[in-house]
């Protein structure tokens, strides 16, 4: 069996996907509908994301506008933000709930620095396991060395590229947290 290198680039790929999805989720100075993402709702007897029983819409830098499409959840869709513990001031009225972020401060933005570079080692990580796992299947399917050295090269063009790909996105988020 021929190995596949193919599948190597969608684990890559998958890696900078999450990358990226952990970065949108880290606060800027900038309100963003994204920050809400990993809130869930009890609605209707199960949890649900935020973004799938309400409209969320930004009002300024620093306030979203979360109306929910049954204004009966108000109060648990307030909740749900409140328990989230985001660093937020949550109030409600009776269309809906307004989040307010407060300013980052310097020491604030430090450690969200930190946080994004402890996301970036955590992707090389996954990144470096799942190129030792293709280059161990690699040498178990192909049993020529100039192919191995061959394949093992594009492996590391591939890992190369995607670590590329990683620094530049930590990097846009650094600049704008420190913006």
């Amino acid at each position: 069996m021929a190995f596949d290198l193919n599948q190597f680039k969608k684990t890559a790929k998958e890696k900078l996907e999450w990358l990226s999805q952990e970065l949108q989720g880290i606060r800027t100075g900038r309100a963003t509908p994204a920050l809400l993402d990993s809130v869930s709702v009890e609605v209707y007897g199960s949890r649900m994301k935020l973004s799938q029983v309400a409209n969320i819409t930004v009002e300024d830098a620093r306030t979203l506008y979360v109306n929910p499409w049954d204004k009966g959840q108000v109060k648990d869709i307030e909740k749900a933000i409140t328990m989230a513990d985001l660093g937020v001031s949550v109030g409600s009225d009776d269309k809906g709930v307004r989040v307010s972020f407060p300013e980052l401060t310097a020491e604030r933005r430090g450690q969200l620095v930190k946080l994004v570079r402890g996301k970036l080692e955590e992707a090389r990580v996954h990144l470096k396991t799942a190129r030792s796992k293709a280059v161990s299947d690699m040498e178990d399917d192909e049993p020529s060395e100039d192919m191995q050295k061959r394949h093992k090269d594009e492996i590391q063009k591939v890992v190369d590229e995607t670590n590329k790909a990683f620094e530049d996105l930590t990097d846009k988020k650094e600049k704008e947290l420190n913006s």
